[in-house]
């Protein structure tokens, strides 16, 4: 019956059909939204929050759903009954994993949701790398990838050292405005037809942008090292999250939130994790090796960059995260965010932010095992580890979530005094 329902997003509808993107880290999701108007497509990303959001999704949504479903189709939902929008020149575009995670049915919910709104009519474009939805004439162009490629280290360049900087500069707003400048810069290089991809324009442009952050005049002060993690949307967004990063911020902390290409090269590395455990195609194993390849090379290139500054933690590389793991969790568990997710930890600590928030969302039950679930073995091998699990629902209040990342906090300065 669904098939009966089912818009499809056509060429003729790519000149004037506005698209709507949930939001989930701001400044990647920027210079994403840039790329594909720089390809005609006319995007715009929400930034609609509040409770109206969430009552949107549980309206819609089967109450059994995780979380980020429950937000992502909510912000969509609240944004369709706005009435900024030409609901009949509207698009909505929502990610699509292909795996066994829930997000690879995100599609088939929201358009079950558009159907009971009365609006079977507005196209669903999904967002894959796996050949899902072939019949939608929307389609990420192997240029379009290389250039997410490049956008992503720029984004978690700037995410990285602006949460380095900011709680250290002499004049606030400092960072924000580097932040600002290069989403500007790089997304009219994208809307002139500037390369923003390959390994020589990356290489400068980072360099650019490490010289930016390095050159905002910063005094020492005394700070609690915070890390993030958690399944990844709950982990990036501020709707989801409550607005963590800030409540950290507020509460005198330097926070340390791993950026999003070690989880592109773990969700890459997955593919050829499968065919070692489980046979497959030796030219399949061949063009993803090399992707892996590429991918490190960036990555080489983005921690160097730190590091030849001097100034900043440098992140470690996705080989380094990924050995911190063995002998803890196996590599066949990679689901949601897997063993990854358990290697942010291990990492973060390594890097001096003993201090974490673990993000569990409600329903991501991979997430709970590889999170909440491996916190003691964890401890138990880093006696320092300062680690709290925050559940995150539609009914979970934000002062029981803050009191409880107050308690870690107040562990965190008592620590601190007890080795001063």
């Amino acid at each position: 019956m669904e098939r009966k329902y089912k818009a499809v997003f056509t060429d003729d509808m790519k000149k004037d059909y506005t698209i709507l993107i949930p939001n989930m880290a701001p400044i990647h999701f920027r210079l994403m939204r840039a790329m594909f108007r720089k390809h005609g497509y006319n995007v715009e990303l929400l930034n609609n929050t509040g409770r109206q959001v969430v009552d949107a999704g549980l309206k819609y949504v089967h109450n059994d759903t995780c979380y980020p479903a429950l937000l992502t189709i909510g912000q969509l939902l609240d944004a369709l009954q706005s009435g900024k929008y030409d609901l009949n020149k509207t698009a909505v575009m929502i990610t699509q994993t292909g795996g066994g995670c829930r997000a690879s049915n995100y599609i088939h919910l929201l358009r079950k949701a558009l159907i009971r709104m009365n609006l079977p009519h507005i196209p669903v474009i999904s967002l894959n790398l796996s050949g899902l939805e072939k019949d939608s004439s929307f389609k990420l162009t192997l240029k379009m990838l290389y250039e997410t490629i490049g956008l992503l280290a720029y984004a978690d360049m700037m995410m990285i050292l602006s949460n380095q900087v900011r709680p250290y500069e002499i004049t606030p707003g400092q960072s924000d405005e580097t932040v600002d400048k290069w989403v500007d810069i790089i997304s009219h290089e994208l809307e002139t037809g500037v390369s923003v991809g390959g390994l020589k324009n990356i290489t400068k442009k980072l360099s650019l942008i490490c010289k930016d952050f390095s050159n905002i005049k910063t005094e020492k002060r005394d700070k609690i090292k915070v890390g993030i993690v958690g399944e990844v949307y709950a982990k990036f967004s501020s709707l989801a999250n409550n607005n963590l990063e800030e409540f950290l911020q507020s509460q005198n902390c330097e926070v340390m939130l791993p950026g999003l290409m070690g989880f592109m090269i773990f969700k890459v590395d997955n593919r050829l994790e499968d065919i070692k455990l489980y046979g497959g195609s030796k030219i399949k194993f061949f063009f993803v090796k090399r992707i892996i390849n590429y991918l490190t090379k960036i990555e080489a290139v983005f921690t160097e960059t730190i590091k030849q500054a001097q100034k900043f933690t440098t992140p470690s590389t996705y080989a380094h995260v990924k050995s911190l793991v063995k002998n803890i969790i196996g590599y066949g568990s990679k689901m949601g965010e897997g063993w990854f997710l358990t290697g942010e930890m291990l990492e973060l600590i390594d890097s001096g932010y003993e201090n974490i928030v673990c993000c569990q969302p409600f329903g991501c039950l991979p997430n709970h095992i590889v999170g909440k679930g491996m916190i003691r073995k964890i401890c138990e091998r880093n006696p320092n580890a300062n680690i709290v699990p925050i559940d995150y629902d539609p009914g979970a209040t934000k002062v029981n979530q803050e009191n409880r990342i107050k308690l870690m906090l107040s562990v965190a300065r008592e620590k601190n005094i007890s080795h001063a």
